[in-house]
């Protein structure tokens, strides 16, 4: 099963990215591939979303159950869509008074095993690309900074 994960120092505050990657209604405006995204059933601590991903021809759904602690922690359960598993989590710890480690993990398989070893792949540096969009997207909402 594929497997990704980077922890980062960035210059903001705890409470700046846990802001950012919780906005998922936003995440079409940066980040690759994205190209909807719908929040609904709010709760305390939850919500369910629909992100579309789309790259050329390929275009899928994907419904996930967002769980979160303000500021600490953001995990995200994979309900339905075209994989067998998807999990990801977000956890931020701050690092001075305006810095935050960024703990970021994502797994995946898809249920069709030719699909999942050709993504594999690529699974890694798409990953990437996507971390770098949120640090990107910081530095837009923010500035750039200390």
């Amino acid at each position: 099963m594929p497997h990704f994960a980077e922890k980062k120092i960035l210059p903001y505050t705890q409470e700046q990215l846990f802001s950012l990657v919780l906005d998922v209604a936003k995440y079409p405006e940066f980040l690759p591939w994205c190209t909807g995204a719908r929040v609904y059933n709010r709760k305390d601590g939850q919500f369910d979303a629909d992100v579309i991903i789309g790259f050329k021809m390929f275009s899928e759904r994907f419904t996930s159950r967002v769980r979160y602690e303000p500021s600490t922690r953001v995990d995200v359960d994979y309900i339905k869509g075209p994989m067998k598993r998807l999990y990801n989590h977000w956890r931020f710890v701050p690092e001075g008074p305006d810095a935050c480690l960024i703990d970021f993990e994502v797994e995946f398989e898809f249920a069709n095993r030719m699909l999942n070893q050709m993504i594999g792949g690529l699974f890694g540096e798409a990953c990437k690309k996507m971390v770098h969009a949120f640090e990107a997207r910081a530095n837009e909402v923010y500035g750039a900074g200390a």
